[in-house]
């Protein structure tokens, strides 16, 4: 589904704050895979996420979503079929639009179609239905202004507006890591009960160590912009959370060193 062929990003090209930020990488993401992305500060995580939703565009190699080589293709051609959400709250909504207009937004936007006019009885019923499995009330918070809820209640939102439009491609940047752990688990799992209930091919860019050990059925880890483990579900089994954050240490010194 998600095919990164050689693909490198400079930063600052030719200038004394030139930043090799992706470096040569390769990774192949199966229809319906959930990978745990894990790496230090300035590791390329972000700008990986960045070069497979069109955000970025590489220096070199080939970035393709299933069949299709999509390195030219700018991101609001890609939206369709890849949605983000980002760490801030306050990035995937809008706080002075209503939760059924954020929803009817990001729903319609990616068609390429006005929005306003679009609330009908049939699609408010709709919103109900995706946001009920998530267990925080917010069905019966339709015409409440996105910038009244609460931390998680937003970002439990951003997610159900990134997911409303089926995409084929989810990218999770560090989603849960503004918010407190109770939270966090609560959005955790109704992240996990929606890319199981849709299939989709997700890549979850994470700090929490124990987070990429429970959710998903690989683990890449990054240092420096290049891939330094790609672990498999068996291996993941076998790891306990300071197992991986040894590992994670090794590979973190074996770049300072190299």
């Amino acid at each position: 589904m998600i095919r990164l062929e050689n693909v490198s990003r400079t930063f600052n090209a030719g200038t004394p704050d030139e930043r090799r930020a992706i470096d040569a990488v390769s990774l192949e993401v199966a229809k319906g895979e959930f990978i745990a992305v894990i790496g230090g500060n300035g590791a390329g995580k972000s700008t990986l996420l960045g070069l497979v939703s069109g955000a970025l565009t590489p220096d070199a190699g080939r970035v393709l979503i299933g069949d299709e080589d999509v390195t030219a293709l700018p991101q609001h051609q890609r939206a369709r079929r890849i949605a983000r959400v980002f760490q801030d709250p306050m990035t995937g909504t809008a706080p002075t639009l209503t939760v059924e207009e954020n929803l009817a937004l990001a729903e319609l936007r990616a068609q390429g179609r006005g929005w306003r006019a679009a609330l009908s009885a049939a699609r408010r019923s709709r919103y109900r239905d995706a946001l009920a499995p998530l267990g925080l009330g917010l069905e019966e918070r339709l015409t409440a202004r996105a910038g009244l809820l609460s931390g998680g209640q937003r970002q439990a939102l951003a997610l159900v507006m990134a997911t409303l439009i089926e995409p084929q491609v989810l990218l999770l940047d560090e989603h849960t890591a503004a918010l407190d752990p109770r939270t966090s688990a609560s959005v955790m799992q109704s992240t996990v009960e929606l890319i199981g209930g849709r299939s989709l091919t997700t890549l979850m860019v994470t700090h929490n160590m124990e987070h990429a050990l429970r959710y998903g059925s690989r683990i890449v880890m990054m240092s420096a912009g290049r891939i330094q483990a790609d672990l498999s579900a068996q291996e993941k089994r076998d790891l306990s959370v300071a197992d991986l954050v040894r590992r994670f240490h090794v590979a973190e010194d074996r770049m300072v060193l190299a």
